[in-house]
């Protein structure tokens, strides 16, 4: 029997992710190959000992065919179910509000047991003796430190509510602070924010095509079952 290059290239696409950069290299697919030749091998012994005949093959056999030909018909079904992009604008202009994007705020911090030592830090840092990111390394009680105190971007919600409401309203490259939270006392730097806005279209165009493909296939697989049933199943 002649195996073809194309039906190969099929067998090869069907293997598991993690064999994929294997049978990438020359051995490996030599080694692929003589897999899928000595499928055929025992093909073949299976029709010499007619093990076609068998009773459990044959049951085996119409059991795969039910489940493929029942995949291939709901397939067919649904196949042509489109979502143009006229549709996905329509419903992206109806559901905005579906599409904000939550308010975002990128900060450092530093992170001190008392507020006295809060505002020495804020010291030695407006007065220039160390910057921001040097004096979080050496005074901050916060894992950050090692990255200089950076957080970096969270919305809201994801810190402690003083935390956060300092945050969200502290100007850009100005610090806040000593600002007291259930942690200790903090002095932050926002060095950017993003309000909430609604999405733009293209961000969003692929997840709503999807979300109505499969709206309308959900619909159509249940009026289909429903005719089917009615058709076929007998009370």
């Amino acid at each position: 029997r002649e195996i073809t290059e194309t039906e190969f290239n099929e067998f090869l696409s069907k293997l598991p992710e993690q064999q994929q950069a294997y049978v990438a290299t020359e051995e490996g697919r030599k080694q692929a190959l003589t897999q899928y030749a000595n499928y055929f091998l025992f093909e073949k012994l299976g029709y010499d000992k007619k093990y076609d005949q068998d009773e459990a093959f044959i049951a085996t056999m119409e059991a795969v065919k039910r489940e493929l030909l029942g995949q291939y018909a709901l397939t067919q079904e649904i196949k042509d179910i489109q979502a143009t992009q006229e549709e996905c604008e329509a419903y992206y202009n109806e559901h905005k509000a579906m599409f904000v994007k939550e308010a975002k705020a990128t900060a450092k911090h530093i992170l001190t047991e008392t507020e006295e030592e809060s505002k020495k830090v804020l010291e030695e840092i407006e007065s220039g003796a160390k910057t921001f990111e040097d004096a979080a390394k050496e005074y901050s009680k916060c894992p950050s430190k090692a990255q200089g105190g950076s957080l970096g971007t969270f919305g809201r919600g994801q810190m402690v509510k003083e935390f956060e409401d300092a945050a969200f309203t502290a100007e850009i490259g100005a610090i806040v602070g000593p600002v007291q939270t259930q942690f200790g006392y903090h002095l932050i730097k926002v060095e950017e924010k993003k309000d909430a806005a609604v999405a733009d279209f293209e961000e969003v165009k692929n997840s709503i095509r999807n979300q109505l493909l499969q709206q309308r296939q959900k619909k159509v697989y249940s009026d289909k079952v429903k005719e089917l049933r009615e058709k076929y199943v007998q009370e």
